[in-house]
């Protein structure tokens, strides 16, 4: 009873806080759409880390996995942007919000590679590569049903909620894949730091975002039974529930 009012409160602070940081922060004006650093962060990774194994001369097995697992990803979330669009990320913003989205958020995804191919941190095994690999082949396919499911349900039947297809397991598993994206790239990475950004960025965005979603979805009809039979980010019971499940 308690635990979730507080969880939602904190949640909208933080929120309001990324919004100054990530649209409104000045000077102003808002001229530029917050989808323009989005894309040029994820689409420039593959051609970021083909730099950084030319400039270290490491054309490992690891450095060519990690390469090809991130770089497509890439490649992944243009195709999506174009094929079916959030709206979301047509909000415009500030320049200083954009550099602040890549400083705070985007750029940080980064490290990995970097720590990675330059030998800064160990060499990972085929074993953890394989793993991480299949990890993220898990991930992005989640989020791309989950995001097309939602996309195409919300536009044939506006204002509905969604519980049906993926959604029928988790409520938010279009982050659950992403998720598994990320946490992949950081698994490839023997070094603390990757994973260190993932909590970063997953307790100051991913869960305020998806604490303020359960707010808004809570209002429709059907929620508390979808509410009931699901968790967050993983099928119930097999993870607590930060939204109120016990």
């Amino acid at each position: 009873g308690f635990c979730l009012p507080m969880l939602q409160a904190i949640a909208r602070l933080q929120s309001g806080l990324n919004d100054f940081l990530g649209i409104n922060l000045p000077p102003g004006p808002r001229c530029i759409p917050w989808y323009a650093i989005i894309n040029a962060q994820k689409g420039g990774t593959l051609p970021f880390c083909i730099a950084l194994m030319r400039a270290y001369n490491n054309f490992s097995p690891a450095a060519c996995f990690y390469t090809a697992a991130h770089g497509s990803y890439g490649i992944i979330w243009i195709a999506k942007h174009f094929a079916i669009p959030d709206p979301k990320w047509n909000t415009k913003t500030t320049v200083m919000s954009q550099i602040m989205s890549f400083f705070l958020v985007l750029g940080p995804y980064w490290l990995a590679p970097y720590l990675l191919i330059s030998r800064t941190a160990p060499e990972p095994s085929a074993a953890r590569c394989a793993v991480g690999m299949g990890t993220y082949v898990l991930g992005v396919t989640l989020m791309m049903i989950s995001d097309s499911w939602k996309w195409l349900t919300l536009r044939y039947k506006p204002n509905t909620l969604v519980t049906d297809g993926p959604f029928a397991l988790v409520r938010h598993p279009n982050y659950t894949g992403e998720m598994l994206v990320y946490g992949s790239f950081a698994a490839m990475v023997p070094h603390w730091a990757p994973k260190a950004v993932l909590v970063w960025v997953w307790g100051q965005l991913f869960l305020p975002n998806m604490l303020i979603k359960e707010a808004r979805m809570a209002r429709h009809k059907g929620y508390a039974k979808w509410h009931a039979r699901t968790g967050m980010v993983l099928p119930w019971p097999f993870l607590p529930d930060a939204s109120g499940k016990a």
